[in-house]
């Protein structure tokens, strides 16, 4: 039968690893958990027992951009964290960040278009675009510039458009008030598009991260439920894009998705009124990466740039190994820990890397940190 090219993008390898450690918890080992950025725990739980009072009335459709409610939320949450007076019109509610990104990349660029990636990057982004017709461009960066594009990438790769992520996944690392501006203004003297993903907001440690929107009204910002507000299943996003790109993307989220799930919206606006439990889940987070920080250091694995946010850590192995696949499914066999290659971030050069996620619960972590010990010390010989 015939098959589209679109259809010829690559294995999420972080979801090949997780399917790994759950045959290997199948035959009754126990694994520790570092592979997957999910955190281990719920939905808010005064939002969901807001949500079970709700359910006995019919949850239909809600209009393409969002419940009107939610919006209005998100637009004053955008005024509590950030100082930005935005108006709620602007604020599109998505199935997810995935459905985010999916509407920004339809809205923003024609077929075969060249958009460009600062990698180490999250993969969905590629082949996300390769399943819509574009061209992802990668454009290396260095552990000196901390994994962060550079205003100069854009001219100098003929890019449509550019996504930033701060705090980006693997590396953790975040973009400055100054960098983002200086980024934006890049993209706007070339005519190029900026896409910010700031779905790991919230979850930062030492310096608040810096919103796209505090800069610039010229960039599609993409945001989600899934990470802060610990809302990974229930699949929903936000996207705020400028004043007369509100219509076109209405448009294509009304014909692509009808709405986001009415009772994941409902819960999303529970759980932004849940403030006190969400930051002791960040405190967890914080505990877990000052642990993961001694704990990997401690291990010989001390090559990395400083993690400001989000709760990952990406690792240079290249001292131990130049296949990082292998080197991976080693310390899930030998040591019962399940981490991430660093070809799921950077096709290139991801041999050298793995990524560690620190989102589970402390205990796991610092079993995790004793037994990647006793591996690194049996390698190390």
């Amino acid at each position: 039968m015939r098959h589209s090219s679109r259809g010829e993008v690559d294995p999420f390898i972080v979801m090949d690893v997780m399917e790994a450690a759950r045959q290997a918890e199948a035959a009754g080992r126990h694994i520790i958990h570092m592979e997957v950025g999910q955190p281990s725990t719920g939905a808010p739980k005064a939002a969901r027992e807001k949500l079970a009072r709700e359910l006995d009335d019919p949850l239909g459709y809600t209009v393409g951009l969002g419940l009107p409610e939610l919006r209005a939320r998100i637009a004053r949450h955008y005024q509590d964290w950030y100082n930005v007076d935005l108006d709620p019109q602007r604020v599109v509610v998505t199935s997810g960040a995935s459905g985010a990104f999916l509407l920004a990349f339809s809205a923003l660029f024609d077929n075969g278009e060249r958009v460009g990636l600062g990698t180490p990057c999250y993969p969905s982004y590629r082949q996300i675009l390769k399943a819509v017709g574009l061209t992802p461009v990668d454009i290396p960066t260095t552990l000196s510039q901390r994994f962060q594009p550079v205003p100069t990438d854009v001219a100098e790769h003929d890019l449509a458009g550019l996504i930033v992520a701060s705090p980006a996944n693997p590396t953790g690392t975040m973009l400055n008030s100054k960098e983002i501006a200086a980024l934006a203004a890049a993209c706007q003297s070339a005519d190029a598009a900026l896409v910010s993903d700031e779905i790991y907001h919230g979850i930062d440690y030492d310096v608040p991260p810096v919103t796209a929107l505090q800069v610039t009204n010229d960039a599609y910002v993409v945001n989600s439920f899934s990470k802060y507000f610990s809302m990974t299943g229930w699949r929903v996003g936000w996207m705020v894009v400028p004043d007369d790109h509100v219509r076109r993307v209405e448009r294509l989220a009304q014909n692509m998705f009808i709405c986001a799930p009415h009772a994941a919206q409902r819960l999303a606006l529970h759980a932004m009124d849940c403030p006190q439990e969400l930051e002791r889940n960040k405190e967890v987070y914080a505990a877990n990466r000052a642990l993961m920080i001694d704990g990997l250091r401690a291990a010989g694995l001390n090559r990395f740039a400083p993690p400001d946010g989000a709760f990952y850590i990406y690792v240079d192995v290249s001292e131990y190994t130049d296949n990082a696949l292998v080197f991976a499914a080693d310390i899930l066999k030998e040591a019962g820990v399940a981490v991430t290659p660093g070809l799921d971030f950077d096709a290139q050069r991801g041999h050298h890397w793995l990524r560690f996620s620190y989102a589970r619960g402390t205990d796991d972590i610092r079993e995790g940190l004793d037994r990647i010990a006793a591996f690194m010390k049996g390698r190390k010989g």
